[in-house]
């Protein structure tokens, strides 16, 4: 399609737009097209909508009904100017709620397509453009990807639509914004970023809207699309974008101080920007009392640790540093490793390697025998893996602990950065020893020193510190004691708790 073609004007006779539109869109067979008479008059009305995105019986009711047997027409003569009937059509005849005039194919072709229905008349050279989306969509349901004991049970769906509606029902502030951005060259699809106007930093703000504003590409199937394209640093494993199907931890996030975007297709809202911290945290830390989120908290980055270390240590202390395992365990260790041809090594990646094929096969096949496989498997292979000597029964137990660590991470994109750098730390301790993850973690502390977040640095408050944001850090504070938003943030209003409890 050319784009001078599809910028072209409307022209003034009804029949002839028509004929464009099906020029341009190939005359598909889903392109439904009704030529009307205005009521009693000779005026000629040309109705064009794609079968399947729209709500007939809103265009049925509210649409045809109304230009054919409208008591509006019935009873007065229309203007001959073409303008002017367009508009006492808009105002007496037409009963849709959402009814806008364009001004150009281009404008039109978007609308069909995206689900609207356009309105040509005799005379005029604007259309208009009634707004009657309603394609089949999943309803909204818990969230899979992101299961809590306690807390809301609604997520996310692939209607951008029901997804500010959830919001909206978060967020119930005169100054909540979402403004509206198209993607895609030729998809075209709905983009949405959603904050509260007297809270968020203008700087960030605006940051947000410009590498918004950058995307040029032809389709973003999928958030991942965005992710990519406004993300600091596309070599880094950590995540710069927190990505979630949970409204209730976007709305908190928006209240916070950060912007979320939200692409029509995908039940995952992109939320700008984050930190290290942020993405080990869980709404639930904040639904408990204060004393068993902290807890849980806790458990959650001695997890992280072990995940990412785990194996290395055991590599290290078994290979250059035996002196420093205490002699009952030297000894049982040995025993377990006698007839192991491999050393830890090479025995850690073989396994880690397995656990992680598993893992992706899990996903991969059907719920019900993907679990089976991840678990069964899992086990068989580990016996039957000790059974052949192939691998010492103290690295099945220290993989198996590593993987159950890997799973408190909440955040996936998180803990596949941890699964990666995993992979890192047990190469340098292959060869160095302890002195080779001494390496890795000041080499890793490093990158996330030097990674930002929409200009927010990835290791804040450690680096730099904020003595504020420290209640909210490895412990959750009481609730009473969170009264400010984090500092790093910068906010407008720095305060979410206004009043203390009477008598604390």
């Amino acid at each position: 399609m050319n784009h001078s073609e599809s910028s072209s004007k409307i022209d003034l006779n009804c029949l002839e737009n028509l004929k464009n539109i099906k020029v341009m869109l190939g005359a598909p067979s889903d392109l439904i097209t009704r030529t009307c008479k205005i009521g009693d008059s000779h005026y000629q009305c040309v109705i064009v909508f794609i079968d399947g995105l729209v709500d007939k019986d809103l265009v049925n009711e509210q649409v045809i009904k109304n230009l054919q047997l409208g008591v509006a027409i019935s009873k007065k003569e229309l203007p001959q100017d073409g303008k002017k009937r367009l508009n006492e059509l808009i105002n007496e005849v037409l009963s849709a709620n959402e009814i806008t005039i364009v001004k150009t194919i281009e404008d039109i072709l978007c609308a069909i397509l995206s689900g609207d229905t356009a309105l040509f008349f005799d005379g005029t050279d604007e259309a208009v453009i009634i707004g009657s989306k309603g394609w089949e969509s999943r309803g909204i349901e818990e969230p899979q990807s992101e299961a809590l004991v306690r807390g809301p049970r609604e997520g996310f769906t692939e209607n951008i639509r029901t997804n500010t509606v959830l919001l909206r029902r978060s967020i119930r502030d005169p100054n909540f914004r979402l403004e509206p951005y198209k993607i895609g060259r030729r998809s075209k699809k709905d983009l949405m970023i959603a904050y509260v106007e007297g809270i968020v930093h203008p700087q960030i703000l605006a940051e947000v809207k410009k590498r918004i504003k950058s995307i040029d590409i032809d389709d973003a199937p999928e958030s991942g699309y965005i992710e990519q394209w406004i993300e600091d640093n596309f070599l880094s494993p950590f995540p710069q974008v927190m990505h979630t199907e949970r409204p209730d931890k976007t709305s908190a996030a928006i209240l916070m101080g950060k912007v979320a975007i939200l692409l029509d297709g995908t039940p995952f809202v992109l939320i700008v920007p984050v930190t290290l911290i942020s993405l080990l945290q869980s709404p639930e830390d904040y639904y408990e009392r204060w004393l068993i989120g902290s807890l849980i908290r806790l458990l959650r980055f001695v997890a992280a640790f072990i995940s990412l270390f785990l194996p290395a240590l055991y590599i290290a202390l078994v290979s250059f540093h035996q002196g420093m395992i205490p002699s009952k365990l030297a000894f049982s260790i040995a025993a377990s490793r006698e007839g192991v041809p491999f050393p830890a090594v090479v025995e850690a990646f073989m396994m880690e390697a397995t656990l992680e094929l598993l893992r992706e096969a899990g996903l991969r096949l059907p719920k019900p025998i993907g679990q089976t496989i991840g678990i069964v498997g899992g086990l068989v292979i580990g016996e039957s893996a000790v059974q052949a000597g192939m691998v010492s029964p103290v690295m099945v137990i220290v993989v198996s602990v590593t993987a159950i660590s890997s799973f408190a991470v909440p955040t996936y994109s998180a803990g596949i950065a941890f699964r990666i750098l995993r992979f890192v730390t047990m190469l340098t301790a292959g060869i160095f020893g302890l002195y080779g993850i001494i390496l890795a973690y000041i080499m890793i502390n490093i990158h996330l020193v030097r990674l930002k977040s929409f200009g927010i640095p990835y290791t804040t408050p450690f680096a730099p510190s904020f003595g504020n944001d420290w209640k909210d850090l490895f412990f959750r504070a009481p609730l009473l004691m969170l009264t400010k938003r984090p500092r790093y943030l910068q906010t407008e209003d720095e305060t979410r708790i206004h009043t203390r409890r009477k008598g604390s």
